[in-house]
């Protein structure tokens, strides 16, 4: 039997980074979780693209248009979508899941899902340094571990 698993590899490919600048002292710090935890893998800053959006609904279009460049090996889809009184949140979640989950399969290109859908701010927190670690670099380390075993795929 064939068992693929993740394997340290060099970090000589570009990543790009979609955020949403809604719930920015939420997704501010996603961000800057994601692009420390890249540098400590090895990553230069001239590898890394960061592009912000001003949604979560946006964040898809922003993904797909980065995919079809061919110029990313990886995306890294960054936002929060918090409860309010109505069921907003419900349909703006599955407009991104959706549409990331569509832009990856189209473009054979991993979309890693770092939004976060939390009943509240201070769950939102408890992801970025809390209680639940951070998102954001668990999104980094999933960019690193899925681009490792794809290329043993190929």
């Amino acid at each position: 039997m064939h068992t693929i698993h993740a394997e340290d590899i060099k970090p000589s490919f570009n990543i790009a980074i979609v955020v949403s600048r809604f719930n920015i002292e939420v997704t501010e710090r996603l961000c800057q979780g994601a692009i420390e935890r890249l540098e400590e893998l090895g990553f230069s800053n001239e590898q890394i693209t960061t592009l912000w959006v001003p949604g979560a609904v946006e964040i898809p279009l922003a993904a797909q248009r980065l995919a079809k460049t061919g110029h990313y090996e990886v995306i890294i889809a960054l936002g929060a979508v918090i409860q309010g009184e109505t069921l907003h949140m419900q349909y703006v979640c599955e407009q991104v899941s959706q549409g990331c989950q569509h832009v990856m399969l189209k473009y054979d290109i991993p979309v890693i899902f770092g939004v976060l859908t939390t009943q509240d701010d201070e769950q939102a927190f408890e992801r970025i340094g809390g209680s639940h670690g951070h998102k954001g670099r668990d999104a980094a380390d999933a960019a690193y571990e899925v681009v490792s075993v794809l290329r043993q795929v190929n």
